[in-house]
C-alpha cells in the first residue's frame, strides 16, 4: 500500500481485553507522518514501540487526525501533543471539537474528555493535500461526529468505527456502540461512490475483498439486531 513517495499502513495496539485489538492507521509523503487515531489513555509507548517496524520514524510525526470521539480513538491524544508540543497539529471535523475541547461530555460515557484544542477544523468533502491527498468523508451514525477518510492514491478507505471486520471479511458497524442505525447506514452508502482497492477498520483491520458487494449486503440487511 505504498505509492509515489506516500505511504500507508496499519499499527496494532493491545485492546483492553486483549481479544480486540485497536487499529490506527499510519499515513506518511516526504513532508508528513500522520497518524489516525490514538487508541485508550496509556498507549504512547505502544505508538512508539510499533513505528520502529515502519519506514518513517515516530519522531517525526507532524499530524493526528480523528475519526471520532470515543477514549478507544482519542485517549492517548493528549500525552501524545504533549510529548510533541508545537510540532503536532490535531485534525477533526466541526461536530467533533466540543467534545475534544471538553466542552461537551462524551456521548458513550457522559464524562468529558481531557481539553484538547483542534488546530484544523475540518468538513465533509474537505480535501487534505498529504501523502497524495485525503478525502474528508462525514459519515454519523455511529456518534454524531464521526468522519472517515479516504485515502486517494491507495484507493483505501479509513472507516473508523463506521464498519468493522472479522478476519479480512467487512462487517457492518457494531449496533451495541451504534445508536443511530438508520445515519449509521446513510453513512455507508456513502461509500458506494468511492473506488475501493482497501477499507481499513479500526476494530477488525484491513479488507481488500468484495469491498463493492460487501457494502450493498450491508446496507441490503438494513439495522443490525443486538447481539
Amino acid at each position: 500500500m505504498v505509492q509515489m513517495g506516500a505511504g500507508i499502513t496499519t499499527i496494532q495496539l493491545g485492546a483492553a481485553n486483549n481479544s480486540n485489538p485497536f487499529i490506527p492507521t499510519i499515513l506518511w509523503d516526504d513532508k508528513d507522518v500522520i497518524l489516525i487515531d490514538t487508541g485508550i489513555p496509556g498507549q504512547l509507548e505502544q505508538i512508539r514501540a510499533a513505528f520502529q517496524e515502519l519506514p518513517v520514524p515516530f519522531e517525526k510525526l507532524t499530524k493526528i487526525i480523528i475519526t471520532h470521539q470515543d477514549m478507544d480513538h482519542i485517549g492517548s491524544l493528549p500525552a501524545l501533543i504533549q510529548a510533541f508540543g508545537d510540532q503536532i497539529q490535531v485534525y477533526a471535523h466541526e461536530k467533533a471539537v466540543p467534545y475534544l475541547a471538553g466542552e461537551i461530555p462524551l456521548v458513550k460515557s457522559n464524562r468529558t474528555a481531557p481539553p484538547v484544542k483542534v488546530d484544523v477544523i475540518l468538513q465533509d468533502g474537505d480535501m487534505l493535500p498529504f501523502a497524495g491527498g485525503i478525502q474528508v468523508i462525514y459519515s454519523p451514525g455511529h456518534t454524531p461526529d464521526h468522519t472517515s477518510y479516504y485515502h486517494i492514491p491507495s484507493k483505501t478507505l479509513i472507516a473508523g468505527d463506521a464498519l468493522t471486520s472479522k478476519d479480512g471479511v467487512l462487517q457492518s458497524y457494531n449496533p451495541i456502540y451504534t445508536p443511530d442505525q438508520d445515519t449509521a447506514l446513510a453513512s455507508i452508502s456513502k461509500f458506494q461512490k468511492l473506488e475501493l482497492d482497501a477499507i481499513i477498520t479500526f476494530h477488525g483491520g484491513l479488507c481488500t475483498d468484495n469491498l463493492q458487494e460487501r457494502l450493498q449486503e450491508i446496507i441490503t440487511a438494513g439495522p443490525v439486531v443486538n447481539q
